[in-house]
C-alpha cells in the first residue's frame, strides 16, 4: 500500500486488538535492555512498594503499543520519532492492553516540504478497565505525490 501526505486525514481512527502482557514479556524484555531494577522482576520487594506488584518496563509498554498498530506496510511513511511520551498508569502481569490511534495534525516537513510532509498520531493506550496507561504522539514522515 502507499498512502501519500495528502491521503491522510485529520480525525481518522483506528484501535488494535488486544494484547495480554505475561510474565515471559517482562523478563525478555529485562533480558534485551539489562533493565533488571527490582519494579519489574523481585515479586516479593514489589509487595513493600507502591503497587504492590511488579510492572512492566514502560519502554516494553511503548514498544508493543506502537507493534499493535504495525497492521499493514505503508511504503510511503516512515516513523520519524515520538514526542510527549507519558507512562500515566501501571501494567501489571495479566493485565491486556488495546492501542487507539488518531490523526491530530499534517504539516510541510521542515527541510524537504515538496517532497515530505509529517503526520502526527495521537495514540492512547488503555488497559481492560478502559483506564489509559501510555500516551503518546506518533509522528510520521510521509512522502508527498510527486509532481
Amino acid at each position: 500500500m502507499k498512502l501519500y501526505w495528502e491521503g491522510y486525514e485529520i480525525g481518522t481512527k483506528r484501535s488494535s486488538s488486544g494484547r495480554t502482557i505475561t510474565e515471559a514479556d517482562i523478563v525478555l524484555h529485562a533480558g534485551q535492555t539489562g533493565d533488571f531494577y527490582p519494579h519489574h522482576m523481585d515479586a516479593e520487594w514489589c509487595k513493600t512498594q507502591v503497587f504492590g506488584q511488579r510492572v512492566a518496563h514502560g519502554t516494553f509498554i511503548l514498544s508493543v503499543a506502537v507493534g499493535m498498530l504495525a497492521g499493514e506496510i505503508n511504503e510511503a511513511a516512515f516513523s520519524y520519532g515520538y514526542d510527549r511520551v507519558r507512562f500515566i498508569g501501571p501494567v501489571f502481569i495479566g493485565d491486556t492492553i488495546t492501542s487507539h490511534a488518531e490523526i491530530f495534525l499534517k504539516r510541510d516537513h521542515g527541510k524537504a516540504p515538496e517532497d515530505f510532509g509529517i503526520v502526527d498520531e495521537q495514540v492512547t493506550v488503555t488497559n481492560q478497565r478502559g483506564e489509559t496507561v501510555l500516551a503518546f504522539v506518533h509522528v510520521y514522515m510521509v512522502e508527498r505525490v510527486k509532481k
